[in-house]
């Protein structure tokens, strides 16, 4: 065994009896076996030297894993190692070419297996170390969904999340200790849930079913307005989802949302694709603890919020790929600011409602090129007992580049 490879074994609850002999075989070979101490448990005692997880972990494993520097390394890990695990983890710490994974099948696998549901058509989420209103967005009518539990509590979480949504006659069924000899699974509906699962190792799978007073909410960009919590300080739907399409968000890439009043534009670039991040920059206390609130009800936890006045407000943020400027175009240098940060190939949108603000985007325009809309929304309304248009402020829209070079 190569003391210079960690090799990665992922077991699972049938224990060593469901390893493979390439698997039993690295774990023969180790001289140090890292894991925590249930899956330690499930390796017959042998020569190596056990070491179980301190917590928290992550940041005592690079200590770890310099002191054993040079011994012949096995770390255990749930399933796959890969999904989830511990395998990713220690890939980002050392590098794939120091690791040899050798994966079990993932819980979620075997839920699939036992379910009979295509695993490439489902939602997987986990409450591991992350919060349950990400599943917001996925729980959508006829949706499947596979939520790995961090404790016996993770039936009811989901259950009650599914019922506050409108989504009490989503049908449930939790897995429990998926592998094991002793696995069982208990189904029903959401909003009849009233017990834990009956172990800590659960998987909830859920198949969605709308109420009478759900509302589903759609991917695409331009939700309406009453989906966020607000005060009037919001950039409204028509004009969000063309200001999204400048933006483009691709998975992986940073926003900025400066002067984010509701957060809208910060929430929806987030629900482009789970790999997508943004940072709300908002200078009222008020308005950026709505932003929260409005992340967490939309499915995107993960938004940033920084309560500040731009352009101070922006020291010490990584670098975006794209910036939205909804409010404070016209402070001195701010978006000479935006422009100075932004990523090579990044791009900038600006909205202007008031004079000044587009005379602001004009001179941008001027110094650094790009391109200038003005878009104009009018909505059919009242007007004595007939129906007229009402137009809404036009809105100018600054796009521009930043040159890859």
């Amino acid at each position: 065994m190569d003391a210079r490879v960690i090799t990665v074994v992922g077991i699972g609850a049938d224990g060593w009896d469901g390893l493979p002999e390439s698997s039993r075989a690295a774990l023969r070979a180790s001289g140090v076996l890292m894991g925590g101490r249930r899956q330690l448990d499930l390796v017959p005692e042998g020569g190596a030297e056990r070491v179980a997880w301190p917590s928290p972990l992550l940041p005592a494993l690079p200590g770890l894993i310099r002191r054993y520097e040079g011994r012949a390394v096995a770390v255990l890990a749930s399933g796959d190692p890969m999904f989830y695990g511990i395998g990713s983890t220690l890939a980002g710490m050392v590098g794939a070419h120091r690791l040899r994974v050798l994966p079990h099948p993932s819980s979620m696998s075997l839920a699939c297996a036992r379910l009979g549901w295509p695993l490439e058509l489902v939602d997987v989420h986990s409450l591991v170390g992350r919060p349950a209103e990400t599943l917001h967005s996925s729980i959508a009518p006829g949706r499947r969904l596979l939520v790995l539990g961090a404790g016996r509590d993770a039936p009811l979480v989901v259950a009650e999340l599914l019922t506050g949504r409108g989504f009490a006659p989503s049908r449930m069924t939790v897995l429990c200790d998926l592998g094991a000899e002793g696995e069982s699974a208990r189904g029903g509906v959401a909003g009849e849930w009233d017990e834990p699962a009956g172990s800590a190792l659960n998987i909830v799978a859920v198949e969605c079913v709308p109420g009478p007073d759900a509302a589903p909410l759609p991917r695409a960009a331009g939700l309406p307005d009453d989906a966020f919590e607000h005060d009037g300080q919001i950039t409204k739907s028509e004009i969000r989802a063309i200001t999204l399409s400048r933006l483009g968000p691709l998975p992986g890439e940073l926003l900025w949302d400066v002067g984010a009043g509701a957060g809208s534009v910060a929430i929806e670039w987030a629900r482009a694709h789970p790999a997508c991040e943004s940072v709300a920059i908002e200078r009222d206390a008020e308005r950026a603890a709505r932003i929260g609130r409005n992340a967490r009800t939309l499915g995107v936890p993960g938004v940033r919020v920084v309560e500040g006045r731009a352009p101070d407000a922006l020291d010490g943020l990584p670098a975006p790929d794209a910036v939205f400027v909804g409010g404070g175009l016209t402070v001195p240098g701010l978006l000479e600011r935006c422009l100075d940060a932004l990523r090579p190939g990044g791009r900038i949108v600006a909205n202007a409602v008031t004079l000044e603000s587009e005379v602001r985007v004009a001179e941008a325009r001027r110094a650094h090129g790009g391109e200038l809309i003005r878009v104009g929304v009018e909505r059919a309304a009242p007007l004595g007992g007939f129906t007229g248009w009402r137009p809404a402020m036009p809105v100018t829209l600054w796009t521009t580049w930043k040159d890859d070079t």
